[in-house]
């Protein structure tokens, strides 16, 4: 008999956390999604799917970056197989002009969250010696870019985490990645006027904004991949860093 399997996604009410959940639903994964302010978006999106795909989904509005919220959600999660990290924001701008509380709110959202989720994942994984930790990341974890400071770090945080956890649990079975997305089109781009989009695509080999699903077909290639296959921050950029 097939077992059941389980997925959490963190920020799925849009975007690329939206089209990992529909991508997983496909595949037969029961979901546990949240989004920090969308839940009627969310609840639509949890409908939606438990009736095209058979699969059971549970939506929460929760802010990652608080432990409390997050041991709320865990409190109503029996089996966990795949934790998907998306959760995030973004903050353009000159760093001597950005806020302690604008800083502290990436950092939270970000990576805060990742420590929160997978601390609380990881023992549900153990007890079946195996579990799949995938957290969505950014080009610019490893690079950088200027007037974001804030969010450079907190990814390339998140990369740290991902190669330091992933050596961590091996042993146990569990496996840990990130994708590393270029220029996505999401909401998080809309800052952008079309001719600064415009300027960034002429920048990519591809000669392409990439689509969020092709992130979430990244998402499924992991869950599909080698055991062996940990530690790593895959890049999917279209060629450009």
């Amino acid at each position: 008999m097939l077992m059941e399997k389980y997925a959490l996604i963190t920020g799925a009410s849009r975007g690329i956390g939206r089209a990992i959940a529909q991508r997983l639903a496909a595949e037969g994964f029961h979901l546990y999604l949240t989004c920090r302010q969308s839940i009627e978006q969310l609840t639509t999106l949890s409908d939606a799917l438990t009736k095209q795909y058979g699969i059971s989904c549970m939506p929460f509005a929760a802010d990652m970056g608080n432990p409390d919220e997050v041991a709320r959600i865990f409190a109503q999660i029996p089996s966990l197989s795949v934790l998907v990290n998306n959760a995030g924001i973004s903050y353009i701008g000159l760093l001597h002009e950005m806020s302690v509380a604008d800083w502290q709110s990436v950092m939270h959202t970000n990576l805060d969250a990742v420590f929160y989720t997978s601390r609380l994942a990881i023992p549900l994984m153990l007890r079946e010696h195996h579990g799949k930790i995938i957290n969505i990341s950014s080009v610019w974890g490893n690079v950088g870019a200027s007037m974001e400071a804030a969010y450079s770090a907190s990814k390339g945080g998140v990369n740290s985490f991902t190669r330091a956890l992933a050596k961590e649990l091996a042993p146990s079975g569990i496996q840990v990645n990130a994708i590393a997305c270029g220029v996505i089109d999401t909401d998080m781009n809309s800052c952008f006027s079309a001719e600064d989009m415009e300027m960034l695509r002429q920048e990519i080999p591809a000669d392409r904004i990439g689509q969020a699903s092709e992130v979430a077909q990244m998402v499924l290639s992991l869950l599909n991949a080698p055991d062996y296959l940990t530690g790593q921050v895959i890049g999917l950029d279209g060629g450009w860093i």
